[in-house]
């Protein structure tokens, strides 16, 4: 699996000394995008201990900033902070996988009938964009951009929907469940990646046509058919990720 940071390790280069605020926001920024890609990627087992001396070197930072980040990804879900022990991959059974995946069906369902509602033609041609660069990546079998990609689109569709509460919610459960999601796509008895644009081309085609009643029911199988490709992937041997379909 593709990862933003790579294995010789590029130090991120910290803020001048009369930078002030803006680029310390902006190297916590950096540090927190590639920690989050490099959890979600499943460069660390699910239940494993964050190793933080090995992830400053990678990324050429102190402990200070890394713990800062570690908190942040800790309150997305990703993982659990141990007291005076460090940290560790939060692990999920398949019950949770279950409850999580329906839960974010139900939004996704309702952000995608509140959208065809308030979504202007401006937002659809962005998420068109998206929609083909996703597709470009998927092609081009470009895992990491392509989950970027789709990420943004669902994320697109959730905010298009004006509605600030349900905003919270998913991103609260999206956190919970942004590993799970990434490495569902390589479950092997079928071709999920494969299997998901198809259902994004669908999502697009009733999103441009503001079909509210069909792009819930689409949205809510997709995350249905993510939940089940999920469950058997967590059951599958551990080898690590096969190729890409």
């Amino acid at each position: 699996m593709k990862s933003t940071i790579p294995d010789t390790g590029v130090p991120i280069a910290p803020p001048a000394a009369n930078g002030g605020d803006r680029q310390e926001a902006s190297l916590h920024g950096e540090i927190l995008l590639r920690l989050r890609d490099y959890v979600v990627e499943g460069n660390i087992p699910e239940g494993a201990r964050v190793p933080e001396r090995q992830l400053c070197e990678m990324l050429g930072i102190s402990r200070t900033p890394l713990r800062e980040a570690l908190k942040v990804l800790a309150a997305e879900g990703l993982i659990e902070l141990l007291p005076n022990r460090g940290a560790r991959v939060r692990q999920l059974s398949q019950r949770d996988l279950e409850e999580l995946f329906d839960v974010m069906a139900g939004l996704e369902s309702l952000a995608g009938r509140l959208a065809c509602e308030a979504i202007t033609d401006a937002e659809i041609t962005a998420i068109e964009q998206l929609h083909y660069e996703m597709y470009g990546r998927y092609l081009h079998r470009d895992m990491h951009g392509y989950f970027q990609a789709n990420q943004r689109i669902h994320e697109s569709i959730v905010a298009a929907a004006r509605n600030e509460t349900l905003m919270t919610a998913y991103a609260n459960f999206a956190g919970r469940i942004r590993r799970v999601r990434y490495s569902a796509n390589f479950a092997r008895k079928r071709q999920r990646w494969a299997e998901a644009m198809r259902e994004h081309e669908a999502i697009l085609d009733a999103l441009r046509r503001r079909a509210a009643s069909e792009l819930s029911d689409i949205l809510f199988q997709h995350l249905r058919n993510k939940r089940a490709a999920a469950i058997e992937h967590l059951a599958e041997p551990e080898e690590g990720a096969p190729a890409a379909p």
